[in-house]
């Protein structure tokens, strides 16, 4: 995995685990809402990449933070670009 898509899963688990404790809810309270196990929730809150999106959507769901999904890809410059470019030709 390049360094930097590392470092931004680790970011993002970091701030789902900020978002647990803002909300005083312990890994296996949030394990349990997402019904996976206190290990899995850890691994999200590391970054770990062998972990499922799903997995990650769950715990998102888990912790009231689904809707952030829905910005996944959503910014798009190059992709609207290139879009862009095929209907000018």
């Amino acid at each position: 995995m390049p360094r930097a898509l590392a470092q931004k899963m680790a970011l993002m688990g970091e701030q789902i685990m900020l978002a647990r404790k803002r909300r005083h809810l312990s890994m296996q309270d949030v394990a349990d809402r997402a019904t996976v196990t206190r290990l899995t929730v850890s691994k999200v809150e590391h970054g770990d990449p062998t972990v499922s999106m799903g997995i990650y959507a769950r715990v998102l769901f888990a912790l009231g933070l689904e809707s952030a999904i829905q910005g996944i890809a959503a910014n798009d410059p190059l992709g609207r670009a290139l879009q862009d470019a095929e209907l000018k030709a």
